[in-house]
């Protein structure tokens, strides 16, 4: 017989067994990573809210929002009712040959809190497969007599084959066959986007955009938004906003776009704290004349749904039914609005008085990006010598530095992004309260107060001695 461990003995192993567990049999490289911080060398107990409960007894204030996962924060107890109560009654999770109610009532209710006729709905599991069915369907609605497609030089559309051709990211080092027609624009640029259709006219079935992107904290103009869906009318074209990261409230409306009266795109994508944290479920929502183009009809009609074995898996949908609610009831946007009355102002004085470790501040709602700076420029000579040839080497150490010090000197758990500028990223689950945004704003002070040589300095003495 096989040695296999129950949950039980895996909720007892202690860190170094997870290491070596974690060097076997899933990736070496990871255990390198994250054993540069201090919580690559603890393990987490529970979670409730915006807290993690360490194992030995540490209470840490989580201000990476899962990194988009978490809006409600973990463990929120509504979400864990409606998942209680879906198990206890044993109901039915997946048969495609029976109608779902759970099915039936997310796609009503998503209908309800969106624009338009953004009204129908499909509901994989993953942000990348959300934006792989849209740009399926818009290519579908053209009947296939259309090849090319348009995204922005600043995007991340997810990391499969047909969403990584999509994804204009530095992170990117390694070209992957994708899908064909792949043509990019410079976000926020109209002009752009108008040549870039005049090059391939008649030919371009769809254009996809993050409104707000945040892995670079950087955003598109009204202007941008109303200009691109007016060209995409005129040339029946099929624009797809992609709000995976930023829905369900993060940036103080329920979507971005939704801050516009009037703008609605051809296809919504979303996922992360659409499932309430505890869900792995994305969506796409389409517009009435595009979905029924595309697949309304006898002989497409099970070509979506055949695509992915758990599309609306009973539980998850149930869960996405009650995070819809609470983000609805409890008013998420502003909730973010409020957060972002703290953070804005507060992040933009310590930008003032660190202006030589805080180059810019970016971001809205409930999601802010610190792009820091300092540390000697012989590292920009090291990150273009080192086997990763990485441009971005000192900004990278940098948000490493200030992270650590964070989480080892004040409880508190930040990342950074990697894509564009490698920004710190301050993006709380929107269960967090004001006042706990100010504990963040007087830590970090505390951090940037220790100059960043010295920072610096002891994260890499402290990532050296690691790797002995």
């Amino acid at each position: 017989m096989p040695e296999l461990l129950s949950v039980q003995q895996a909720e007892e192993l202690d860190v170094g067994q997870v290491h070596e567990m974690y060097r076997r049999y899933i990736n070496r490289s990871q255990v390198t990573l994250m054993t540069s911080f201090g919580f690559g060398w603890e393990l987490v107990d529970h979670a409730e809210g915006a807290y993690l409960y360490l194992r030995d007894g540490r209470k840490v204030l989580d201000i990476t929002g899962g990194v988009g996962v978490l809006n409600h924060g973990h463990n929120h107890p509504r979400i864990l009712a409606a998942r209680m109560r879906f198990q206890e009654r044993r109901r039915m999770e997946v048969h495609k040959t029976y109608f779902s109610p759970y099915l039936a009532a997310l796609g009503h209710n998503l209908a309800q809190v969106l624009p338009g006729d953004l009204t129908r709905s499909f509901l994989p599991n993953s942000g990348a497969e959300a934006v792989e069915n849209a740009v399926k369907l818009a290519y579908k609605y053209h009947g296939g007599r259309r090849n090319t497609i348009l995204r922005a030089d600043i995007s991340f559309h997810g990391k499969l084959l047909g969403s990584g051709g999509l994804t204009g990211s530095a992170q990117h080092r390694f070209s992957y066959p994708t899908i064909p027609g792949i043509v990019t624009f410079r976000y926020d640029d109209l002009d752009s986007v108008r040549a870039a259709v005049r090059a391939h006219r008649k030919d371009v079935y769809a254009l996809i955009v993050e409104p707000f992107s945040a892995s670079t904290m950087q955003w598109c103009s009204e202007e941008f938004l109303r200009g691109v869906r007016e060209l995409c009318t005129e040339e029946d074209i099929v624009l797809i906003f992609d709000e995976i990261y930023t829905g369900w409230g993060k940036t103080g409306s329920l979507f971005y776009f939704m801050r516009y009266p009037g703008l609605v795109p051809d296809v919504l994508t979303t996922s992360k704290s659409f499932g309430g944290g505890k869900s792995s479920i994305s969506a796409y929502i389409a517009r009435e004349p595009i979905f029924r183009k595309a697949y309304d009809n006898l002989a497409d009609a099970m070509v979506q749904s055949t695509s992915t074995t758990y599309y609306g898996f009973g539980e998850e949908t149930a869960t996405a039914i009650e995070a819809i609610n609470i983000a609805i009831e409890d008013d998420y946007p502003a909730r973010a609005r409020a957060l972002e009355r703290v953070l804005g102002p507060g992040l933009e004085r310590l930008q003032k008085k660190y202006p030589d470790e805080i180059a810019d501040v970016r971001g809205c709602g409930a999601l802010w990006g610190v792009f820091l700076s300092g540390g000697p420029r012989l590292l920009d000579l090291a990150g273009k010598l080192s086997p990763l040839r990485d441009p971005q080497l000192r900004p990278k150490l940098v948000a490493c530095a200030v992270i650590d010090a964070l989480y080892r000197d004040h409880d508190i758990y930040a990342y950074y992004t990697l894509n564009g500028r490698s920004p710190m990223v301050i993006g709380p689950p929107l269960v967090a309260e004001p006042e706990e945004m100010e504990r963040v704003l007087d830590a970090l002070d505390a951090v940037l107060a220790q100059g960043m040589p010295r920072l610096l300095t002891r994260f890499i003495r402290e990532r050296v001695s690691s790797l002995w």
